[in-house]
């Protein structure tokens, strides 16, 4: 296992970021119904996150990929691990997120809708983006040929994730939501 670096760069994924990095590099970021891919290359210690909050716009894009879109974001590794010269089989992939932020709010479960339902939201089916969300992460990883190792997807609540790309490691903290959301008043001046 390669040792940490004495200099560590750290990124901060917010919602919607993408990175691709080397050795020297530990990714964070904050999940709730968002999901993360983090790919790592074993042996050139090179990989990256990012950190989608749609399965995809759903209208042509002009411009450049964004990584708000889980379709999107695909590209972006695709670009880079192109750029690297090497294949998405090659890689080690592991998800998180998808988590139900608002279990209370009578959604239930997971429909386990399909990838084309989970990319086009048509009315009445899976109407839960942490459902689809998920789903899409699945397809997605098949569909360019990576391998997933290691996953911790849905559920209730958040996820605190870290990723080092020196070693391929990740640690996530689960916060489940065990209470319901409370309305808060308004105060009154006086």
């Amino acid at each position: 296992m390669p040792a940490k670096p004495d200099h560590v760069i750290e990124i901060f994924l917010q919602p919607g970021d993408f990175y691709f990095g080397d050795r020297d590099t530990r990714i964070r970021t904050v999940l709730g119904s968002c999901v993360s891919i983090a790919v790592w290359h074993p042996t050139r210690l090179i990989g990256g996150m990012c950190h989608y909050m749609l399965p995809t716009r759903g209208k042509k894009r002009n411009g450049e990929p964004d990584g708000k879109y889980a379709d999107e974001a695909m590209e972006l590794f695709m670009r880079e691990i192109r750029a690297a010269k090497t294949k998405p089989s090659e890689y080690q992939v592991k998800l998180f997120g998808a988590g139900n932020m608002f279990p209370h709010a009578g959604h239930h479960g997971c429909m386990r809708c399909t990838p084309e339902v989970a990319y086009s939201k048509p009315d009445g089916a899976c109407p839960k983006v942490h459902c689809r969300n998920r789903q899409v992460a699945y397809h997605l990883v098949q569909q360019h040929g990576f391998t997933i190792h290691a996953e911790h997807l849905g559920g209730q609540g958040h996820r605190q994730l870290l990723f080092d790309i020196w070693s391929g490691d990740a640690w996530m903290k689960h916060v489940p939501s065990s209470t319901p959301l409370i309305p808060i008043k308004e105060i009154t001046k006086r």
